[in-house]
């Protein structure tokens, strides 16, 4: 294990084997409590790098971009003091910044280390940052944010990979129209944004949960941000934030995916902390394919409804539409319902590569360039299949769990970085699945 996570993280203790053994046909049922966001802590954690002050965060979940993001602060100069009672807090400590001491190995793990570049420019007025990696899952090139930045005043260059941005007279307010409402961008000016001297305003900005999560904490900072869940975000500079205590909200795309679990398996999961109304028109989607959902005490129940699985037509779309993250998870259902459906994939255009597997698993999929043509099949059946994104890799571990006979999946690191203890607390409701050397 690299010894750098364990001290930025020392909870992180993933489960031994590169290969997760499911044998298929046991209904899920039980109770899966749901992480905070994959997605909204990221941001959340960059956020601590714009004050000396503390910043806790509540309800992190355990998985390997959370313990890798960690090492890239603490080689930062950031100190992390981790907490764990129910769910995993952290509260951060970046009073002595060094913002040219980025790990590029690091950076190259995960996508999110873009983020580092607003928050580092308007912090102390430099950042030195390698291109980040990610998933392989279609272009997602960080020319918004770099011009987004540009327009603040910063200057940018690219070179040998690596991107080099300086302010040193500070950032400035500006007025940024995205060509796009891409999720990364519209974080990493807001996070530059908060310290700029004077007003920006970020129009078709993206609207997604997460960022609205991201801009709750840095206004429980002294930030001033308006326009949240809009299009238009309008942010007022401030000359210093403070510290803050913030919750991470439950993760969207982990709830639409045990939902599935759920349906596929003709089981009953009852998933605490999940909330329908943070799916969007996914809430819909899964509604008119046969996943019901109710509401309880303790929390929302998913089932498979009473007239079985359907097959209907998806688009993927920024937010509210249909989450390309839950497109993976959702093709895998509609391999098993009844009829035809078409999935339509818009935002990344090499997001089919959890097709091929399927079709091992005797799915019937046809790609006609960005539209996958599902036929619905009785069952599906175990096979030897590997994950090659993080929610490609959890659509497999659902026809895994519905599928007739054993599936052995590999890739699990794309599972470590995006779930929090997915093996342990499938198993706790019923599964089949083991990770195996």
């Amino acid at each position: 294990m690299n010894a750098s996570l364990l001290a930025a993280a020392p909870w992180w203790r993933p489960d031994t084997g590169d290969t997760l053994v499911i044998r298929g046909g046991r209904p899920l049922v039980g109770t899966y409590p749901i992480s905070g966001a994959k997605n909204a802590v990221l941001p959340l954690m960059v956020s601590a790098l714009l004050t000396p002050h503390l910043v806790t965060l509540h309800n992190v979940p355990a998985n390997l971009d959370v313990a890798v993001l960690s090492s890239l602060l603490q080689r930062l100069g950031c100190e992390m003091h981790w907490s764990s009672t129910s769910a995993l807090s952290v509260t951060i400590s970046a009073d002595r910044l060094e913002p040219r001491a980025i790990d590029g190995d690091l950076v190259a793990r995960m996508r999110a280390s873009v983020l580092l570049l607003g928050a580092l420019l308007a912090r102390c007025g430099e950042a030195r940052l390698p291109l980040p990696g990610g998933d392989a899952i279609g272009r997602r090139a960080i020319d918004f944010h770099l011009a987004g930045l540009r327009a603040m005043g910063a200057t940018v260059t690219l070179d040998g990979g690596v991107v080099q941005a300086t302010a040193p007279a500070g950032l400035r307010g500006a007025d940024i129209l995205l060509p796009l409402p891409s999720v990364g961008a519209t974080e990493n000016l807001l996070l530059a944004a908060v310290l700029a001297d004077g007003t920006t305003t970020i129009r078709n900005a993206a609207r997604e949960p997460e960022i609205a999560d991201l801009a709750a904490c840095l206004i429980a900072m002294g930030a001033n941000v308006s326009g949240l869940g809009t299009h238009e975000l309008s942010i007022e500079g401030a000359q210093r934030l403070a510290g803050a205590v913030h919750a991470v909200l439950p993760d969207r795309i982990e709830f639409g995916t045990l939902a599935c679990a759920a349906a596929i398996t003709d089981g009953e999961l009852c998933l605490p902390h999940g909330r329908v109304d943070l799916l969007g028109a996914a809430g819909a989607s899964f509604n008119a394919m046969g996943v019901d959902f109710s509401e309880t005490p303790d929390g929302v129940v998913a089932r498979r409804a009473r007239e079985g699985l359907r097959g209907i037509d998806i688009t993927t779309g920024p937010y509210p539409g249909f989450a390309t993250d839950l497109q993976a998870p959702a093709m895998a259902l509609l391999a098993t319902a009844a009829g035809a459906s078409a999935v339509n994939e818009t935002i990344f255009e090499q997001r089919f590569r959890h097709v091929d597997e399927l079709v091992r698993m005797g799915a019937s999929i046809a790609v006609r360039g960005r539209t996958a043509l599902v036929r619905g099949v009785d069952r599906l059946q175990g096979a030897a299949v590997n994950g090659t994104d993080v929610r490609a890799a959890a659509a497999l571990v659902i026809a895994g769990l519905g599928a007739r006979g054993e599936t052995r999946l590999g890739g699990l690191d794309h599972l470590d970085r995006g779930y929090d203890r997915l093996v342990r607390k499938l198993a706790v409701c019923g599964a089949d699945i083991a990770r195996l050397p």
